[in-house]
This record gives structure tokens, C-alpha cells and sequence, in this order.
């Protein structure tokens, strides 16, 4: 089993939320979460930072802004993980930034509470 985390824009959730439904992906969960990657400061503006121009100082801000997105969590078997990770990539990319980022952990284990079932019929 393995754990996906996907940040996407805002925007994108419900067109995610649908992809993954039709891919036969039921279960997940969606958080609100704030965030910025490497590529969404203009470089230039960072180096006029980096040289001490107030100008540009001041457009990146002390802590440089945080973009609202979403965090979508969900546990797969293996096999779906190519999958999963398709339609997510299908649904978000416009190749632009801030498209998301998508991370692939491994789960050793899952119970369902209800059941006491465990490891992947419990996420079935």
C-alpha cells in the first residue's frame, strides 16, 4: 500500500475530486492548505533582494506570500499508484506554476475501526 499526497490549486479540486471518483478512487481526504514552491518568486526580483534593492525587498515581503491550495491524502494499493498518479497529473497540469506537487509514501499497515480489518482490505 502506499500513501499519495497531492497539492493542486484550489480550483481544481472539484475536476480532482471527479477524475479520481471515475477512476475508482472513493475514499481521500481534502485540506485546506497554504503553501509556495521554488519556482513562484521571479528570479530576478530575488536577486534584486539578494542586493539589498528595498523595491524588490518589499514585493516578496518578510516571509514571502503563501498561495491557498489544496492537500488531497488517500491510500492505495500498489497496483493504482500509476494510476492515481496519471489522473491526478491529467486533471492538474497547465503547465504552468503551481501546478501541484504529488508525493508517494509507503503505508506498512490499515485498520478499519469498524471491522478490525487490516492492511489493504481495510482501504477496499
Amino acid at each position: 500500500m502506499k500513501e499519495i499526497i497531492a497539492v493542486v490549486r484550489m480550483n481544481m479540486m472539484n475536476r480532482t475530486k471527479h477524475a479520481l471518483t471515475e477512476a475508482g478512487i472513493d475514499g481521500f481526504f481534502a485540506h485546506e492548505a497554504q503553501g509556495r514552491g521554488v519556482g513562484m518568486a521571479n528570479p530576478h526580483v530575488l536577486q534584486g533582494a539578494a542586493s539589498g534593492y528595498e523595491e524588490a525587498v518589499a514585493l516578496l515581503g518578510e516571509k514571502g506570500k503563501l498561495y491557498p491550495k489544496r492537500m488531497i491524502t488517500l491510500v492505495v494499493p500498489d497496483k493504482a499508484v500509476k494510476s492515481v498518479i496519471a489522473t491526478i497529473i491529467e486533471v492538474n497540469k497547465t503547465g504552468k506554476p503551481g501546478d501541484g506537487k504529488i508525493f508517494v509514501m509507503p503505508v506498512s499497515d490499515s485498520v478499519r475501526v469498524r471491522t478490525g480489518e487490516t492492511g489493504e482490505k481495510s482501504i477496499i
